[in-house]
Formats: C-alpha cells, sequence, structure tokens
C-alpha cells in the first residue's frame, strides 16, 4: 500500500512595516508556528518585514522597517522605494496561492494590499491584527475606516478598538495587547539597576527619541536639549539613550556633544538586548509617542511624552482633513486622560519637557497619580496569551489544503 503523500505547507503571508510592528510580527510567527506544530498543521510563513520575523522563522520577501514616515512632504523619500517594492510583491503574489494573510498595522501599505488582494481572491482569508487606532481619531466628520471591506476579522489589542468594529460590523476578537506577553518574566528592579552599575540613590533617564528618520529631526533636539536641562539641575542624574536604528546612534552621539549632555548611546542592537534591564532599572523617561508608550507604563516608568510633526503637515492635517484626536500617546488614548504629559508640535521646547521630567523626578505625588494610572490601563491591555491567542484565531480561518485536516481550536 503506497504511502500517502504529506501535505503540502500551508501559505500564509504577514505584512507589517517599523520596528515595532517587526517585533510584535516576529512575536506572533512564533505563536503561529509553536501552534501550527501542535496542530499537526504544515505551514510556511512569508513576510513583509523586518530582520526579527525573519529570525523568527518567516522567510522575508522584503524589509520594509525604514520604509515609515508620517507626514506628506516626509514620505516623498519613500515614494519610488514603496513603488518598487509593490510591484516586487504584486509579482510574487501572482506566483502563490495563499491560504491566508494578516496585516499588522501599518496603516496606508497594509490597507492598499488589503483592498488589492481582496479583489484578486475573494476568497481569500484576511486576518487584521494591531489595526490603526480609528477608534481614537476622525478625519472630517466621520470615520475613515476601510479595514471591514477586505478583512474577514480584525484582532483588537484595544477593548475600545474591540467595541468600534464591532460597531462597524467587523467580525472582531479582542485578543489583548501583545506587550502583556513580553512583559510577563521583566527583571526585578534592584536587579536591573545592579547589572546597570547604579548606586542606590541613583537616578536614571531613558531618553527614547525616534524609530523613524522624521523623528530624528523633529524631536531629537528638544528632547536632548531637556535632559541636558533636567542633568544640570540634577547632577547625578544618569541619561542612557539606546538607539532606534542603527544608522542612528552617530547623529544621536554628535548631538548629545553639542548640547553638553553627559549620556551613554547604546546602538540598536545592543539597546534591543538591554532593553527589559534598562526599562526595569529606569526612573523616567524622554520620548516619543507610539507603542514604547504603553512598554514604559507596564514597567511603570513615568513619562513625558513629545510629538512634532512639520509644519505644513500639521497646517494641512488641522485645516484640510480636520484630524481630530483627543491624545497622541496611547497610554492617555486607552484611558481616556491626560495621565502622562503630552508636548505636541510648539509646546515641544526643552523647558517644558525639563520642567514636566522634574516634576516626575521629585514629586512623589506626581509620580504616584501616574503609576497609578498605569494601573488601571494593566486592564484594559488584556491577560498573557495574547499572541497565542492571535496565532489560533488566524490558523482557524486558514484555507486549508487538499487532504489537511488540522485539530480546530477557537480563540478564548
Amino acid at each position: 500500500m503506497a504511502e500517502t503523500p504529506p501535505a503540502a505547507p500551508l501559505q500564509l503571508l504577514i505584512s507589517t512595516g517599523e520596528i515595532s510592528g517587526d517585533l510584535q510580527g516576529s512575536w506572533l510567527v512564533k505563536a503561529l508556528r509553536e501552534e501550527a506544530s501542535a496542530r499537526n498543521l504544515p505551514l510556511c510563513i512569508h513576510a513583509l518585514g523586518g530582520e526579527r520575523m525573519e529570525q523568527a522563522g518567516a522567510h522575508l520577501l522584503a524589509d520594509t522597517t525604514s520604509l515609515s514616515a508620517i507626514g506628506l512632504w516626509e514620505t516623498l523619500p519613500f515614494v519610488v522605494p514603496t513603488l518598487r517594492l509593490q510591484a516586487r510583491v504584486n509579482g510574487w503574489i501572482r506566483t502563490v496561492r495563499l491560504d491566508g494573510v494578516v496585516l499588522i498595522d501599518y496603516m496606508g501599505p497594509n490597507v492598499n494590499l488589503g483592498l488589492k488582494l481582496r479583489r484578486m481572491d475573494p476568497d481569500l482569508p484576511i486576518s487584521y491584527y494591531i489595526a490603526p487606532q480609528e477608534w481614537a481619531f476622525r478625519m472630517g466628520e466621520g470615520g475613515t475606516t476601510r479595514l471591514i471591506g477586505f478583512s474577514n476579522q480584525i484582532l483588537a489589542v484595544f477593548p475600545e478598538e474591540a467595541k468600534f468594529y464591532t460597531a462597524c460590523g467587523a467580525v472582531v476578537h479582542w485578543v489583548g495587547h501583545p506587550l502583556m506577553d513580553s512583559t510577563v518574566r521583566r527583571p526585578g528592579r534592584a536587579a536591573a539597576r545592579a547589572r546597570l552599575n547604579l548606586g542606590e540613590d541613583s537616578k536614571l533617564l531613558l531618553l527614547l527619541p525616534a524609530s523613524r528618520s522624521q523623528e530624528m529631526r523633529y524631536l531629537l533636539p528638544s528632547l536632548l536639549e531637556g535632559a541636558a536641562q533636567l542633568q544640570r539641575r540634577h547632577p547625578t542624574l544618569q541619561v542612557i539613550i539606546p538607539a532606534g536604528r542603527q544608522t542612528f546612534a552617530p547623529t544621536i552621539r554628535q548631538q548629545v556633544q553639542n548640547t553638553g549632555l553627559v549620556a551613554t548611546v547604546l546602538d540598536a542592537q545592543e539597546a534591543h538586548q538591554r532593553k527589559a534591564e534598562l526599562f526595569a532599572a529606569a526612573d523616567l523617561a524622554l520620548t516619543k509617542s507610539g507603542t514604547v508608550n504603553l512598554e514604559l507604563a507596564l514597567y511603570d516608568v513615568p513619562q513625558v511624552v513629545g510629538y512634532r510633526l512639520s509644519r505644513p503637515t500639521a497646517w494641512v492635517a488641522r485645516h484640510v482633513l480636520n484630524f481630530q484626536i483627543p491624545f497622541i500617546s496611547p497610554v492617555n488614548l486607552v484611558l481616556n486622560e491626560p495621565l502622562v504629559p503630552e508636548l505636541l508640535q510648539n509646546a515641544l521646547t526643552p523647558a517644558a519637557v525639563a520642567d514636566h521630567g522634574d516634576a516626575l523626578l521629585t514629586s512623589d505625588m506626581a509620580r504616584q497619580r501616574v503609576l497609578d494610572g498605569y494601573g488601571r490601563l494593566r486592564s484594559q491591555l488584556g491577560t498573557p496569551g495574547v499572541t497565542r491567542r492571535a496565532a489560533r484565531a488566524v490558523l482557524d480561518t486558514l484555507r486549508l489544503s487538499q487532504g489537511t485536516t488540522p485539530a480546530s481550536s477557537t480563540v478564548s
């Protein structure tokens, strides 16, 4: 009797961009591989992302982590590289019968990709994981969502996101935020500070200015000078600056020297390896708006959040697009309150950065108010096991190849 040939691997595409998307994508790749193995399900994962997804076991089609900017003029340098990438991806898609797709954040490119894939294959299962924060912002008179037109399911990371898309008619699973998984085994504060050679009375400031080149231009100078002013007020304050990208480190070091700030700049690779101990040891962070705000909150690090776009982009967003959002930091958005200080556009001055940072360093009441808010935030981010729940939801929707009969599992 002839042996039954093994089933061909199912073909899954995951698309994301930026450093945070690559990191969250790598966690999902790992969870998908583990869950597929538990189901005896042959699976091949292709990725538009970065090196972390590749290291997790995905076949990297293209590195999208550097093709990111927010704004109008800021995106112009990426137009030609993005069009070339899209042409390559379009050609590849026509050669592969995909059994499923996962889109992670990365709103503009992923929405375009989702619409294209839906036109090409009306039956293709498409999951959107970590959807754009449409539940929080508005353009003009109403929402801007187009996700439900091509997504079979949305894997929501925030409760309000789940409510928003459910009200729009989408199939939604609230899985929780993946950061809940990454901070489960965070190091203790005392152990982390010991590894960093911090004395009992030493204060550590983390400066986290940029993962995009535009943030280096618009945020870094004000945050650096604010940190320098803080250090002049507190001469023993130690400052560590993890570079968001490997190419950023030389620029940061030069600007640190220009401000007179005494700081240690970590290359991106070392920063990634030591992130947990840095966050566990820190007393304060000066940072940009983004996922890092939630991560700092889960490590109980008080923070001052700054953000600035170019003046033309800010003017168009406000006066032409009528862009409205109550807060810029995910921490404040989730809680719907101004828990952490936000300094936007012209309000982002070195003096304001230093004043807010000083209050969080010296006022027990101010620090405790933030820490209490962080406690409330955790209840809005779900429970550990997020990426495994997301992986189960994705695998449950895959278009199964002939002869493949994996065990089914539903999201819990």
